[in-house]
């Protein structure tokens, strides 16, 4: 029966992704105007109808051996294929939160869960997020502040963020989304501390799934097919940040974009989006002994017509680090070509591949 309903739902997939969510995605409308609703970015916790929230930091490009921070955060377990450690569920899975947070220096990586009634505080509008005493983020939009001390290593960041927003979802039912923004601040660890500043993004998002219903993290039966995705954050310049997108349910692709902001400028998306990977030969093997695909190298295409805005190879140089769901984050060299200018860097990246599971 289980592999039945997994069946019907990863056949369903397709329909849904294909002909059904573009009539009720807003997220290129939504990615062409400036951001309006800071009211939005609350944590929902303990609601029956918004299953999860996301917060998250990232910073794509720090000197080595830093070479970027995360801070990805889930308050609620998704109910998804790509997303769920069930291993680390609460007695009540929908009060699961958790903690990403790594750089590819040496000893860099906290991945923990909470449970949020005993663990952490959450202000109901989002002015004030704590996971223990491991992380807090204040916020009073434009202005953030990000705390982190997980033992081995911490961060220090004043963020402020710009109108400019990408959305990856905007339904009725999902949103996700993404603040370009600048931050100052410090990198600190047992060597001492790094002065950082520049070019990052501000992300949340909220979901309903059927996991807001029960306490028991839902069946793998009934877990949203998303089962692969992978996320860029690259700044080509001091002011030029490129996000690409690559998200796919049972072979359905749910989201391939890339979107363009500019510090003082405009935002772009683009639909004519291609990538091809390189595996790596061996795969990672995750803390439960579970086995996944990851890169060796990428190739990302971005057109606009006959415009070929962007060509950008890159080489994944860093350990990878576990968490992201099931899946992993680290960085890339890359080099390639952006408008006919002659671009190399450093990039971010998220990873999660279950398509083999």
């Amino acid at each position: 029966m289980e592999h039945r309903t997994a069946g019907l739902l990863r056949k369903a997939a397709p329909v849904l992704v294909d002909r059904i969510l573009p009539r009720l995605d807003h997220r290129i409308e939504g990615s062409r105007r400036p951001f309006s609703r800071p009211g939005l970015l609350r944590p929902h916790v303990d609601s029956r109808t918004w299953a999860w929230t996301h917060y998250g930091v990232f910073v794509p490009r720090l000197p080595a051996p830093l070479r970027y921070l995360n801070t990805m955060t889930f308050i609620g377990a998704t109910g998804t294929v790509c997303f769920d450690n069930d291993y680390l569920a609460r007695p009540d899975a929908r009060r699961t939160a958790t903690v990403l947070s790594s750089t590819a220096a040496p000893g860099h990586h906290h991945y923990r869960a909470y449970d949020t009634r005993t663990d952490c505080r959450f202000a109901a509008d989002g002015s004030r997020l704590a996971w223990g005493e491991d992380l807090v983020i204040e916020a009073d939009h434009p202005e953030y502040r990000l705390r982190a001390d997980y033992g081995g290593f911490g961060a220090d960041l004043a963020i402020t963020t710009t109108p400019q927003v990408s959305y990856f979802v905007r339904t009725p039912i999902y949103d996700h989304l993404s603040l370009l923004a600048t931050y100052r601040g410090t990198v600190t660890d047992g060597a001492g501390r790094v002065e950082v500043d520049g070019l990052c993004t501000v992300e949340y998002a909220r979901c309903v799934t059927p996991q807001a219903l029960f306490r028991n993290p839902v069946s793998p039966r009934w877990k949203l097919p998303v089962d692969f995705f992978t996320y860029h954050v690259i700044n080509l310049d001091e002011r030029t940040q490129l996000l690409l997108t690559d998200v796919r349910a049972a072979g359905a692709t749910a989201c391939r974009l890339a979107h363009l902001r500019t510090l003082g400028g405009s935002a772009t998306v683009f639909q004519d989006v291609s990538v091809e990977v390189t595996p790596r030969e061996e795969p990672e093997i995750d803390p439960q002994g579970r086995a996944m695909r990851v890169p060796r190298a990428f190739r990302w295409t971005v057109r606009d017509g006959d415009e070929e805005v962007a060509v950008l190879d890159g080489t994944v140089d860093t350990p990878l680090r576990y968490g992201h769901g099931r899946g992993y984050v680290g960085a890339y060299s890359f080099e390639g070509a952006f408008r006919s200018r002659a671009v190399s860097g450093t990039g971010y990246f998220e990873w999660v591949d279950c398509e083999d599971r």
